[in-house]
């Protein structure tokens, strides 16, 4: 990918799409890259990766949505932290949930590879940030 955006929006996309292939050709090839799911262990390497992501894929696709993106931009380093939304059908109708998730890109020889998705539940009200300020502070 060109961007680290671009990788982001691929890894998204493949997500929504429930494109297990896709989503493991977007990672770094690293033996250490790792992912969080909420509430789930780390997961190191693209086995482990790969079967987490194999079992959320069940169903089909993950519909998820960025609500929020706010980045930090490195020469071969940039790292996303963004809320999610993620929405699914349950037996009480469509439900949403919010996500925070931090990725980690890393610029390789093969262009723009995640090495880190770490994700922690989130709550709508995260969609305005706590800015520090003087009055925070106290």
């Amino acid at each position: 990918m060109a961007t680290a955006d671009d990788t982001e929006a691929a890894f998204y996309e493949a997500m929504q799409q429930g494109d297990l292939d896709r989503l493991m050709s977007l990672w770094a090839d690293d033996e250490d890259v790792a992912c969080v799911h909420p509430g789930g262990p780390r997961l190191v390497g693209h086995v482990a990766i790969r079967a987490a992501f194999e079992s959320v894929f069940t169903n089909g696709g993950v519909h998820v949505t960025l609500a929020q993106v706010r980045s930090i931009e490195g020469p071969g380093c940039e790292v996303h932290h963004v809320l999610e939304r993620v929405q699914a059908m349950t037996t009480d109708g469509l439900k949403t949930a919010y996500v925070l998730a931090s990725n980690v890109y890393l610029r390789t020889a093969h262009g723009w590879r995640l090495a880190l998705h770490h994700a922690s539940p989130g709550q709508q009200d995260e969609l305005q940030d706590l800015i520090e300020s003087s009055s925070v502070l106290h």
